[in-house]
């Protein structure tokens, strides 16, 4: 998969309290972020994620780009006494792209992906603004909206989302309230399968209904969302593995021919050498004579 660096960003806001997700809104984006870390890191081990928050009083970075779990399940235990206010996504949105500039790793690609479930105080106008500079910068921007999302929220994600756009990514998945976990819709989103089937909107309803004979592996991940990721990430793993013995096996090739046109190019200057001593011995000899 992709190399690349991402910042995860969760909606801690007093919406996210609501229980109409299982178990409550919060708990039900902390088992998506771990889903989604899983994901990435299993994808491409170099790729690093990272945590913050956009509700409360602002903004806030909970972990920096890690490639530790531990780290992003204790930031998101921190953040449970923390779930109050409304969210503030453009903020959000522009921190973390900060907290992306300054990775290590600056071959990473650069990515945001964003969970919201509240209400967006943010004109539309601002927001278009906000989605073109990310989009300048070579941003990519995922939102997993959900929760009851009225008429001008959506309108203001899909404004969004079409003006981010770049290529492949920058996703949009609308995932209304059901009987299944959150991170089983998001599994069937093209958030995390990356190939862009479900529309945005509706990814994840749409995806959830898809044909089984549609899917890779023959199987519907909407019936077992977990198996799919497996079978997923172990058939990148068996890709990763092949390029690399095939890179390997190609340098060890390339180093055994190298002795052979060393030893070509070290004995003509060998020869050279030892033809022109004789010549200015012969030389030598003569004006040795003549005087």
């Amino acid at each position: 998969m992709v190399l690349e660096a991402v910042m995860l960003v969760v909606d801690n806001s007093e919406s996210s309290r609501n229980g109409d997700y299982t178990p409550t809104r919060f708990e039900a984006q902390a088992d998506a972020v771990s889903l989604i870390f899983s994901a990435i890191t299993q994808g491409n081990p170099e790729s690093s994620v990272g945590l913050m928050t956009m509700g409360g009083k602002g903004p806030e970075v909970l972990v920096t780009l890690t490639t530790d779990h531990g780290k992003i399940l204790e930031g998101l235990h921190r953040t449970k006494s923390k779930i109050r206010g409304d969210s503030h996504l453009a903020t959000g949105i522009q921190i973390a792209g900060l907290a992306l500039k300054h990775r290590q790793n600056k071959s990473q690609r650069q990515r945001i992906i964003v969970f919201t479930c509240s209400p967006i105080p943010e004109d539309e106008k601002s927001l278009i603004k906000l989605a073109k500079k990310m989009r300048k910068y070579k941003v990519s921007i995922d939102f997993v909206a959900f929760g009851e999302l009225d008429d001008d929220v959506t309108k203001k994600l899909e404004s969004f989302n079409e003006n981010v756009k770049s290529g492949d990514g920058s996703h949009l998945a609308i995932i209304p309230p059901g009987p299944g976990l959150l991170s089983d819709q998001l599994v069937t989103s093209p958030i995390l399968s990356g190939d862009g089937t479900a529309g945005a909107g509706g990814a994840g309803g749409e995806s959830g209904g898809a044909d089984a004979s549609n899917f890779e592996f023959g199987i519907d991940p909407s019936v077992d969302p977990e198996l799919a990721l497996a079978l997923r990430m172990s058939m990148e793993e068996e890709k990763a593995r092949v390029d690399k013995a095939n890179k390997e096996k190609a340098e060890a090739e390339a180093k055994e021919k190298l002795p052979d046109i060393a030893e070509e190019s070290s004995g003509k200057p060998d020869g050279d050498g030892s033809s022109s001593k004789e010549e200015k011995k012969d030389d030598d000899a003569d004006k040795m004579d003549t005087a």
